[in-house]
This record gives structure tokens, sequence and C-alpha cells, in this order.
């Protein structure tokens, strides 16, 4: 079966969920469950099922659905191979060339077009993923403007400092309601991670559980401008955080510290928590922004 863009991070997303949890043999894998985590309909969830089934990975019951035929920590190779290719080869080439000042401000399709080699429909597909995550934007005509993004050891510290000042708040928010099976959840996740996963789980899926840990409590804050905010900052900092965690030592103490957050929201002591957040993300900005290659040459 050949898989689209699309699908194959649903393979991915589903391999990596089904490992974070610890999930089975014989666990169930619910279309609709999977969908809303990984953010998509089911229909590609339901191409990525039927793949998992014909690999070997996955058996479908007719009258009861999907489940895990080995248990999860089974699925390392498969995992390892649907990371080698962590996204759409063309936006991480617009992403690779930007970061590396290879594209102006200013461009448009037809010049892109001749540059990469590809095809309108394939070009403003990313183009239009690129402008939902926040760094282009369309102009008039066929031009695109590239906005700010963390392409520099300084916007990479400010993106944490920012994020310093935003999370906290969210915690703060007076309709801030945490979900409880999403806190089980979550700490399920966390735990998997700081006892053991962080030496065995891919970096991608190292950087998407993070993510979907700060996330789901932007989320929680209900806050709708606090929970776009931190979404997108997510996607800014993704390129770069994918190569940080290859480091997998300070993903356990992340994880501790994430846990100890949601300790903290699970007794409903928020300062304590607010408190714990703003800690957790000044200890990663030292570690991370000053530690980051990717940027020496422009520190």
């Amino acid at each position: 079966m050949n898989l689209s863009q699309l699908q194959s991070r649903v393979v991915r997303e589903i391999v990596a969920l089904a490992r974070v949890d610890g999930l089975r043999a014989g666990d169930h894998l619910a279309e609709s469950v999977l969908a809303e985590r990984i953010g998509v309909s089911r229909s590609p969830v339901n191409v990525a099922l039927r793949y998992l089934v014909e690999i070997g990975a996955v058996v479908h019951d007719h009258n009861r659905g999907y489940f895990l035929r080995n248990d999860a920590a089974a699925l390392s190779s498969i995992a390892e191979q649907f990371s080698q290719e962590p996204d759409d080869p063309l936006y991480l080439k617009i992403a690779e060339d930007r970061l590396g000042g290879a594209l102006p401000d200013l461009v448009n399709e037809a010049d892109l077009m001749r540059q990469y080699k590809t095809a309108r429909s394939a070009l403003r597909n990313v183009l239009s993923r690129i402008q939902e995550e926040g760094w282009v934007e369309r102009r008039i005509g066929h031009g695109w403007c590239f906005l700010p993004m963390i392409d520099s050891a300084q916007a990479y510290e400010e993106s944490y400092l920012y994020r310093s000042a935003l999370e906290p708040t969210g915690l703060l928010s007076p309709w801030f309601k945490a979900d409880p099976a999403e806190l089980a959840g979550l700490r399920r996740q966390q735990r998997a991670i700081a006892e053991g996963g962080f030496e065995s789980m891919t970096p991608i899926e190292l950087f998407e559980s993070n993510s979907r840990f700060h996330e789901t409590l932007a989320k929680w804050s209900g806050n709708r401008f606090v929970a776009q905010s931190v979404k997108r900052m997510d996607s800014l900092r993704r390129l770069v955080e994918y190569s940080q965690a290859k480091d997998r030592k300070p993903r356990q103490v992340q994880a501790k510290e994430h846990l100890a957050i949601l300790d903290a929201i699970a007794e409903q002591d928020m300062l304590k928590a607010a408190s714990l957040m703003r800690e957790h993300l000044e200890g990663a900005r030292r570690g991370k922004v000053h530690g980051n290659t990717i940027f020496k040459s422009a520190a």
C-alpha cells in the first residue's frame, strides 16, 4: 500500500501514541479516539490502520474493530522506519532554506516552482500548511511573504521568554479546567518517558509528547488566545526541537518536571503549577538555547 504524506504521518502518530501509552497486545485502537488525538479526520486513520494490518502490527475484526497484535514495545522498528523522513521533503527544504537565509522575505510561486522543481498544486499545499503554522502569509496575486520564525539563537531565546510569560498565565486562568481523562493520559505518557521511554523513543516521538503536554494544558486554560499561541509556538519550534530531542537525557528530566506540574494541577494548587511551569521553561531555555548547535554560527 502506497501512503500519502498525511497517511504516513498518521501511521507514525498511531505508533507513537501506542508506544507512549504503553499499550499491550489485544488493546483496542478506536478510530474515532485516534482521529481526535491526532487531529485529523477518520479517513486517514482508517487507511493508516489498514496499512498496519497489512504489515502485521495490527489485527482487524470486522465486528469489533482494530487491535494491537503485540505489545507496543515491539513497534520500535516501525517507529524508526517512519521517523527516517519526518515530514514532507518539500516542506523541510523550504524550512531549511528559510532558516539558512537562502529564501528572501518576499517570494512568488513561479520562482519557487522552478527552484524546487515541483508542481503548483504541491507547492500550494505546502505553503498553505506553512501559512497555518504562522510563518508565511499570502500577498495579492501569487506572492508570499515570510513572517518571523525561530531562525537565530536570539529568536530561539525570545520564544522561550515568551512562553515563560504565556504558559504560567494560562495555568492561572479563571476558566482553567483540567479534563480528568486527559490528565490521566498525560501522566501515563510522561511517566513512561521518565521511566525509560526517553532512551527508546524516536526524536519525533519525544518532541510530539512534549508538545502534546504543553498544548493540552494551554487548552485547559479556557483561553482561546493562550491555546492558539502555544500551538503556534510549537509549530515554529518543531524543526529546531526535533534535533534537540536527539539529546535524550534532558528529556527524562523534563518528563519528571511535567509530572510535578500535573501533580500540582491534580491537587488544584494552581499557584504551585504556574511556578513549576515557569521554572521548567526557564530551565529548558538555559539548557537548550545555550546548548543548541543549529545557531552556533549566528551566536
